[in-house]
C-alpha cells in the first residue's frame, strides 16, 4: 500500500494577531510539502453577498467613500453580516439591497460564489442578480454615510467598466457571470 503524499501546506501552531468586530487576522506556522518552514497571515470574515439589482436594462450601484484607498468609487451593493455570519445567503443579499438602496427584491437569483481574495483570506461572496424591483427607504448603517445610490443604463454601466470608473474586482467578476450567462 502506498502511502499518502504529505499535505501541501501543514499547519504547525496558530494564533490570532488582531481582532475586531469585522474581521480576524491569524498569523499561522505553516512547513510546505518540501519541508521548509514559513508564515502565512490569513484575515478572516464572514461570507458577503453582492447584489446586481436590475430592471430590464438599467442597473442599480452605489458609490461610497473606501477609507482604505481614500477614494469614492461606484460599485454594485453588498455586504456582510458579522453578527449574522451564517445568516442564508438570499437573505442576506436582501437584506444588504434594501439596506443599501431601498430596493425590495421580487426575485433573487444565486448566481455562484466567488472568494474575495483567497490568497490572503478566506472570505467570499455570493453573487445574486435581483429582478421586480420596488423602491422603498434605504437603512444605511453609520459606516454607509455618504453613500449614493443610482442606477444608469446598462451601457453605462459597461462604459464604466471599460474605463476603469468601477474598480471594485467583486463588482466586475459578478458583472462578468452575468454577462457570461446571458443575464444582462
Amino acid at each position: 500500500m502506498t502511502a499518502a503524499p504529505p499535505p501541501e501546506i501543514e499547519t504547525l501552531s496558530s494564533r490570532i494577531a488582531y481582532e475586531n468586530r469585522w474581521m480576524r487576522v491569524r498569523e499561522d506556522r505553516i512547513r510546505r510539502r518540501d519541508g521548509s518552514e514559513g508564515l502565512y497571515g490569513v484575515v478572516e470574515k464572514p461570507d458577503f453577498a453582492v447584489i446586481v439589482p436590475s430592471d430590464g436594462a438599467r442597473l442599480h450601484l452605489v458609490q461610497q467613500f473606501r477609507y482604505p484607498v481614500g477614494a469614492r468609487f461606484w460599485e454594485f451593493p453588498q455586504g456582510a453580516w458579522e453578527s449574522a455570519p451564517d445568516a442564508d445567503p438570499a437573505d442576506l443579499a436582501r437584506g444588504e439591497l434594501a439596506e443599501e438602496t431601498g430596493l425590495i427584491a421580487a426575485e433573487m437569483i444565486h448566481i455562484g460564489h466567488l472568494f474575495q481574495g483567497y490568497g490572503y483570506s478566506n472570505q467570499g461572496g455570493h453573487v445574486f442578480l435581483a429582478r421586480g424591483l420596488t423602491q422603498g427607504p434605504s437603512r444605511r448603517e453609520p459606516e454607509e454615510q455618504g453613500m449614493v445610490a443610482r442606477d444608469f443604463a446598462l451601457a453605462e454601466v459597461e462604459a464604466m467598466l471599460r474605463e476603469g470608473v468601477i474598480r471594485d474586482a467583486i463588482s466586475v467578476a459578478a458583472f462578468g457571470l452575468l454577462r457570461l450567462r446571458g443575464l444582462v
